[in-house]
């Protein structure tokens, strides 16, 4: 059955679609993309849904190829924000910009969070490998999906997370209680002894700890 075919079966049995759906459609000019817009928006006003007035626009997928002038030039999609980026060619590592995703900064927000909700820094009951064992099945699958292209930008989630460890070093540890500095030295130099504790450690993206 083709895609058309099997919408319109659904449709005369009153199945109803999800209230939420993301779709992503790739146009060659922003004529196709209005024209497609507005269709878009018929059809499913026949089918008693409507678009999202505010997250559904046009955007430019603005590069070294495409330079012109446009209000939007970045969106947010699965996580991942596409937007003009200066990347590295692989051929000749020559540096260019292209229309790449990286991590969202609403991902980032939400992986911080998360990590927050552990309240980690506040049990010093805790063993460091402890700490390990909630924090590695997190960050392997956050590396695992956002760190698929620019990993880089992780960086500030990996901060976020060496930063934790190093609150809780100073309320773990008398000796660290009055120095945020000695605490930072301290996890970093468990980080390059024991690198293989965090995932994040052993896989090279050790981040900052101050």
């Amino acid at each position: 059955m083709s895609r058309e075919a099997h919408v319109q079966f659904c449709e005369r049995l009153g199945v109803r679609f999800p209230g939420a759906t993301h779709r992503l459609v790739h146009c060659r000019t922003e004529q196709q993309a209005e024209a497609l817009k507005a269709e878009l928006q018929a059809r499913l006003a026949e089918c008693h849904l409507e678009m999202h007035p505010t997250k559904t626009k046009v955007v430019y997928c603005k590069d070294a190829n495409r330079q012109g002038e446009y209000p939007n030039i970045k969106f947010d999609f699965l996580g991942y924000c596409f937007r003009p980026r200066v990347v590295k060619r692989n051929r000749d590592n020559l540096l260019f910009c292209g229309f790449n995703p990286a991590v969202s900064q609403a991902a980032l927000n939400a992986m911080r969070q998360a990590t927050r909700d552990l309240n980690l820094r506040r049990q010093t009951q805790l063993s460091l490998q402890d700490i390990a064992r909630q924090l590695n099945p997190l960050l392997c699958g956050w590396i695992a999906y956002y760190g698929r292209y620019v990993p880089s930008a992780l960086q500030p989630l990996l901060r976020h997370v060496n930063l934790t460890l190093v609150a809780w070093a100073r309320r773990k540890f008398k000796r660290f209680k009055d120095s945020r500095t000695r605490a930072g030295q301290f996890v970093e130099r468990l980080a390059k002894a024991q690198s293989d504790l965090f995932v994040h450690w052993e896989l090279g993206m050790i981040g900052a700890f101050a």
